[in-house]
């Protein structure tokens, strides 16, 4: 087993995201002893976003490109590889103003590649990254669960099926800014979940 884990928060020893993705971790290599991990911290080494430059680089034919393009195009090269080897996909993300972070969407933009990630066929669009199993760990302050104001779990839904990742199984720890009790609560129940993972 491949596993690829994502952290996108921007806080380094703090972040309970990043710290229960590494719980979720830790339970599939102990379920897979000789499972190979990859570890990506977008909070400290951020992919950069997709922009002009990037997007001209993508465009221009591989033997025409700049020494710069090239090196452009390799770093979003090497995020594809990344997700492509991987078995399955961890993903560390915190709630940032509704929304996921900044750092993950550009993650997310470097690996949505037409015709590599996905394509678009007469019957409409196709996912080429299938076959993956994707735990999303989501660390909030408020609760959001189920409720108009969790624009992120139907977007990392959407987004993921869209890349051909249709198994996906959400980890909430909510509430996690709402005192020592509510947190600790968030915190045990999402470890309860990481508990119970069993392939």
């Amino acid at each position: 087993m491949n596993i690829l884990q994502i952290n996108s928060s921007v806080r380094a020893t703090a972040s309970h995201s990043s710290r229960l993705a590494d719980e979720v971790v830790a339970r599939l290599q102990s379920l897979h002893p000789n499972a190979s991990l990859v570890l990506r911290d977008l909070g400290r080494n951020p992919h950069p976003t997709l922009d002009e430059a990037a997007l001209g680089a993508l465009f221009t034919p591989a033997d025409q490109r700049t020494p710069e393009q090239v090196a452009r195009v390799a770093l979003d090269d090497a995020a594809i590889r990344e997700i492509e080897s991987a078995d399955v996909v961890v993903l560390g993300v915190p709630m940032y103003n509704f929304g996921v972070p900044a750092q993950l969407k550009a993650w997310i933009d470097a690996i949505a590649r037409a015709q590599v990630t996905f394509r678009y066929t007469a019957n409409g669009p196709e996912g080429l990254l299938k076959g993956k199993k994707v735990y999303v760990v989501l660390a909030r302050g408020g609760l959001y669960r189920d409720t108009p104001a969790d624009s992120q779990v139907p977007y990392l839904r959407a987004v993921l099926g869209f890349l051909g990742m249709t198994d996906v199984q959400f980890i909430y720890a909510e509430g996690l800014a709402m005192g020592e009790e509510a947190a600790a609560r968030a915190l045990a129940d999402a470890r309860s979940d990481i508990a119970a993972i069993s392939a």
